[in-house]
């Protein structure tokens, strides 16, 4: 079973005070890069893995996705979710990515955000997402970068000249990482792009498209704390396609 820790109360309370869970897709500076990579949802069926509060649930039918279900491991993250959302075409379950069995053959879209790395067997979520898409069906999501979670100690230092930096150690030993994040021990799972990408090339995806997320010079105007991303990738997002 994958770590719940978004059931925690400390670690929930500062979570839910996260800009992009207050406000929304809109606060996430990813999202116009992800848009980009989705297909047209309007009538598809759409399933949301790690769906959180349910943003992208609600906005995948906002576009016309003819139903959505949204897949968290956390009481207090479908809760929310359920609370936020008045739409009988979304439907919100509890369930272990690590363990989930979705239908063969049902889903035009598998979409993500941010949940991949916390699962432990990802060549077998891989397969399964296979199965339950339809022929052409896309998989859209975002991991955290593996530069970015590879190291030992995840943080920033500086070089010589002062500038700053960001440790890369261990890129090659995968597997387990724990790291402080509003509460202790968060364990997420190193793998590098070639893991990653690999896995879902012989679970029989084609790869579409692979984009290391940097923001733009506007983003940095508007939140100057973004600069960093520029320093060292933050997430990797995939499209890929059965």
């Amino acid at each position: 079973m994958a770590q719940n820790i978004y059931d925690d109360p400390s670690f929930f309370a500062g979570y839910s005070q996260l800009p992009r869970q207050v406000r929304g897709l809109l606060a996430a500076p990813e999202w116009p890069a992800i848009r980009a990579l989705l297909p047209d949802v309007a009538g598809k069926r759409v399933v949301d893995l790690g769906c959180g509060f349910g943003w992208v649930s609600r906005w995948m039918r906002e576009q016309g996705a003819s139903d959505v279900l949204g897949i968290d491991l956390s009481q207090n993250m479908i809760a929310r979710a359920t609370a936020m959302t008045q739409d009988a075409a979304i439907t919100y379950e509890i369930a272990d990515l690590e363990t989930l069995e979705l239908p063969k053959s049902t889903f035009e879209l598998a979409y993500s955000t941010l949940a991949f790395h916390y699962i432990r067997d990802f060549d077998r979520l891989a397969r399964m997402l296979y199965r339950a898409l339809v022929p052409e069906g896309h998989l859209v999501f975002t991991v955290e970068h593996p530069v970015y979670m590879a190291a030992a100690h995840p943080d920033w230092g500086q070089d010589e000249d002062g500038r700053k930096t960001w440790p890369v150690n261990r890129y090659f030993i995968e597997g387990e990482r724990r790291t402080d994040w509003y509460v202790k021990g968060v364990l997420k799972y190193h793998r590098t792009i070639g893991t990653t990408l690999n896995a879902l090339i012989g679970a029989g995806f084609t790869l579409r498209h692979v984009e290391e997320f940097s923001p733009t010079r506007e983003q940095i105007k508007a939140m100057p704390e973004l600069a960093d991303d520029l320093e060292r990738p933050m997430m990797l997002l995939v499209s890929a396609q059965r």
